[in-house]
């Protein structure tokens, strides 16, 4: 074959000594997201059954707006559109470069999503744009950029259908809600009041094909040709049949005119590098440069995510704590937006122990877990050595985190908290829906190895969240299923 893909996963659950579920998970256990908070049953369920069902509405940090700003800020709700895609048809629409558009962070594709833009392009252009479930509403001008991270949250309406119980028989609606109060009261008492084990999410991973951090792995390793062929060719999990052949073709064959003609039209990525690739044989830095500047950078922070997953479910499998520190701890300060400061971190001694498991406790400090780079360390004691043998197991000991070909790529590294928080919370039931809004999956009905029921409870879930944290995997809490429901 062209090209051997493999996804190297470390110790299951199992060998962490943590129960394992009724149903096996493969894409959870390599991406890192296994285990939970709780010893509860859960809910089970399907997230986004139907696009209207998952609603994310951004709370933005303020943009000052001036009339003779360069770029033109808008509001823009965006349905069943992943954002990158929806940046380059956009950037084509108004015939700029796609650099020139800038946004706070990406949201969930199948969603409705409500967020700033801030584009460099003439406000009358920008209003004059008419692309399918996109609604555009131009704020003004501004001479201010925003980048990733640059809000203060995100306010959710989500609505889990189908809750079953573990042996896949439909949830009724009370007992749905009291297995919701019994998790939160859980969790509340091992983790603190609205708090819940700060998970990177499968989004950050790629949705049924975790392939990002699989691509970063080559990138940190300066495997060019590796690091294209991946991102093009690796299987995916569901993926539909012409996606597969596509893919199959490549791994069979290289990159070839046969295989760019299987490829559907809106592979728009892979068809770039492919196409680049048939002019330029041997350049796999340039066809890796067809992904957008942000995907390049999330390949290699998705490989931290996995150390930081692992690290974090190793935590809770060696009844380790995660929202109250150790001795050998790093902890944080948590600020008013709920972010850590990670440059304020310090190792937790015996004598101040006592002093910073206080200040955990009221939310001021916060323990940490290792997103690895150039410039981190790894804690001290038994949190130390649960990270060590975390990033020996990934192969990742004498890593430089240095990127040489494409130095924006290189990462110092930093810390994320291991617990964050929910707010605002409020959970109801809403009716049963079995109409043309339904998604493809819920028409299907249930597999092997899922957890949900057409007949089961509907819970809608309103909450809000801080800049860096997962709706879905404070939902996976409560539902306790394969990710592939998320």
């Amino acid at each position: 074959m062209f090209l051997d893909l493999q996804v190297n996963s470390l110790a299951s659950a199992s060998e962490w000594g943590i129960p394992m579920t009724t149903w096996t998970d493969s894409l959870a256990e390599s991406i890192g997201l296994d285990g939970y908070a709780t010893n509860t049953l859960g809910i089970g369920g399907v997230l986004k059954a139907r696009v209207a069902d998952f609603r994310v509405e951004e709370i933005s940090t303020p943009v000052h707006l001036e009339s003779r700003g360069r770029f033109t800020v808008a509001r823009i709700m965006l349905t069943n559109w992943e954002t990158n895609r929806f940046c380059n048809t956009l950037a084509k629409s108004l015939s700029i470069p796609r650099n020139r558009i800038f946004f706070a962070g990406t949201k969930d594709k199948r969603a409705v999503t409500q967020q700033l833009f801030v584009i460099d392009a003439p406000q009358g252009k920008v209003a004059a744009v008419e692309i399918p479930d996109v609604n555009i509403e131009v704020l003004g001008r501004t001479h201010q950029k925003i980048g990733f991270g640059n809000h203060r949250g995100n306010r959710f309406t989500i609505v889990i259908r189908g809750c079953a119980n573990e042996d896949g028989t439909p949830m009724a609606v009370e007992d749905a809600l009291k297995e919701v109060e019994a998790i939160q009261k859980e969790m509340a008492s091992k983790l603190g009041e609205d708090t819940f084990p700060n998970w990177i999410g499968p989004q950050r991973f790629g949705a049924g094909r975790p392939v990002t951090a699989e691509v970063g792995k080559h990138v940190i390793a300066g495997d060019w040709k590796q690091a294209a062929l991946t991102y093009i060719a690796m299987a995916g999990e569901s993926e539909n049949a012409d996606v597969a052949a596509f893919r199959k073709h490549v791994r069979d064959n290289g990159p070839s005119e046969e295989g760019l003609e299987l490829a559907p039209k809106w592979l728009g990525f892979e068809r770039k590098m492919v196409e680049h690739l048939l002019h330029r044989p041997e350049d796999y830095i340039g066809a890796f440069r067809k992904l957008p500047g942000n995907l390049q950078l999330m390949t290699v922070h998705a490989l931290q995510s996995v150390v930081f997953n692992k690290s974090l479910h190793a935590r809770l499998a060696a009844n380790h704590p995660i929202s109250s520190p150790a001795a050998g701890d790093f902890v944080g300060r948590i600020d008013e937006k709920g972010q850590l400061d990670a440059p304020s971190c310090v190792l937790v001694e015996e004598r101040t122990l006592p002093r910073i498991i206080r200040n955990c406790q009221l939310g001021r400090l916060a323990p940490t877990g290792p997103l690895p780079g150039s410039e981190i360390k790894t804690c001290d004691g038994l949190t130390g050595d649960i990270e060590k043998e975390i990033i020996e197991q990934m192969g990742l000991t004498d890593v430089s985190w240095e990127v040489e070909a494409i130095p924006r790529l290189s990462t110092r590294g930093t810390r994320r908290s291991l617990v964050t928080s929910f707010k605002e919370m409020s959970v109801d039931s809403v009716p049963i829906a079995n109409d043309e809004s339904m998604g493809e999956r819920w028409k299907a009905g249930p597999v092997n190895n899922s957890r949900w029921h057409p007949d089961g409870a509907c819970i809608r879930f309103r909450f809000t969240l801080s800049s860096g944290s997962y709706a879905t995997t404070l939902l996976r809490e409560f539902m306790r299923c394969p990710l592939h429901q998320l």
